[in-house]
């Protein structure tokens, strides 16, 4: 940590705005959009772009499955600004202190977010929470080391993953439906499968988002020029996208989200460092800050509170207190029920976006 800027500014607004915009879109399918959009415009033309909010079936990318590697890929962006800003006035051990009950924290809100998706007491481990708590802890554990160790150490865990798919089942590692290390790890640890087919081992290869992200906020924490930077970020980027759509072509191994295959893992790495490229470069180095890009920033200021308040309580009560009012105002007027189910969508996810407006307005941030 000695060895980065001590005179960059605490928080990178380019970063608030990924972090925001990731965090908008997630909260939106908890308003309901994604689902209600799919129903008004199936069999319009806009049926392909609605398909885009959903996740692939299996081989194969889609727009909402780059989400949740956004997701992780920005938590190791934020660690290094994180750690620079604690270790002023908290000693190494109050750090790791402070990020093994982060990480005891999320993985108990991800194991209580089945039980309100179940309405029962369950055992589950697919939520993105309890990922993102085991990646947080491999990326912490090895991000004092140099830059190439780190990002050696994540390709070994995407070489582990490919050995322990493929020596589990050589015939088809990769099938659908198929018995898979994966689902064995399932009935190991919660002695069920997914019938979506999510595996709780995802964490084994997207730590290795956590970890770029580390590398990615250290490298914007060092020394070296705007320039320097980008050209970093767009070349590795680059290559981990190409290597990554290049084993799906190749045959070498599908892209499918679900199991978080390696192909998977570098490809949508890869637009993450992208995509990150893109926001550094439009918002920090052409010093855009507009008051408009407020609009992401201020739910990204508060990311882990709106998305559990909107998968417990935004689910299940606001909805339909939308609805009351959506309803009630627009069935007069003749319109359709699937228009009116997006248009309250629209309601809920405004609220949803107001109360991370009032607390960023108000200096509240909850942190976990």
């Amino acid at each position: 940590m000695s060895q980065l800027a001590a005179n960059v500014s605490k928080r990178l607004f380019s970063l608030d705005v990924f972090r925001g915009l990731t965090m908008f879109l997630l909260v939106a399918e908890a308003a309901g959009f994604h689902h209600n959009f799919t129903e008004l415009t199936d069999g319009t033309a806009f049926s392909a772009l609605a398909q885009q909010l959903h996740h692939h079936p299996w081989n194969g990318l889609r727009f909402w499955d780059l989400i949740q590697p956004f997701f992780m890929f920005i938590v190791g962006v934020a660690m290094p600004f994180s750690l620079r800003k604690r270790l002023t006035t908290q000693t190494k051990g109050q750090v790791t202190k402070h990020i093994l009950r982060r990480c005891f924290l999320l993985f108990a809100f991800g194991v209580l977010l089945h039980c309100v998706y179940s309405h029962a007491l369950v055992w589950e481990l697919w939520n993105v929470l309890v990922q993102l708590a085991f990646t947080i802890l491999i990326a912490y554990a090895i991000m004092h080391l140099p830059h190439k160790v780190q990002i050696g150490i994540s390709v070994g865990l995407l070489v582990l993953i490919e050995a322990l798919y493929r020596l589990y089942n050589p015939e088809a590692p990769y099938a659908q439906g198929h018995e898979s290390f994966g689902s064995w790890g399932d009935m190991l640890t919660m002695g069920k499968t997914n019938g979506g087919y999510w595996v709780f081992v995802n964490f084994i290869p997207t730590a290795a988002h956590t970890i770029w992200g580390v590398v990615c906020g250290q490298i914007l924490l060092s020394h070296k020029s705007q320039k320097e930077k980008l050209k970093a970020f767009l070349i590795w980027g680059t290559v981990i996208l190409i290597f990554g759509f290049a084993m799906d072509w190749l045959n070498i191994t599908p892209i499918v989200k679900r199991i978080a295959t390696s192909s998977f893992t570098l490809a949508s790495g890869g637009i993450a460092i992208l995509t990150l490229t893109l926001f550094y470069w439009a918002i920090d180095v052409k010093n855009n800050h507009g008051k408009w890009l407020r609009i992401f920033s201020v739910v990204g200021t508060n990311s882990i509170f709106i998305y559990l308040f909107a998968e417990t309580v935004g689910v299940q009560w606001f909805r339909d207190f939308g609805k009351i009012w959506t309803e009630g105002l627009l069935s007069p007027l003749g319109l359709s029920e699937k228009l009116i189910m997006v248009i309250n969508a629209l309601f809920v996810l405004f609220i949803f976006w107001y109360i991370t407006y009032f607390l960023d307005k108000h200096k509240v941030y909850f942190k976990v």
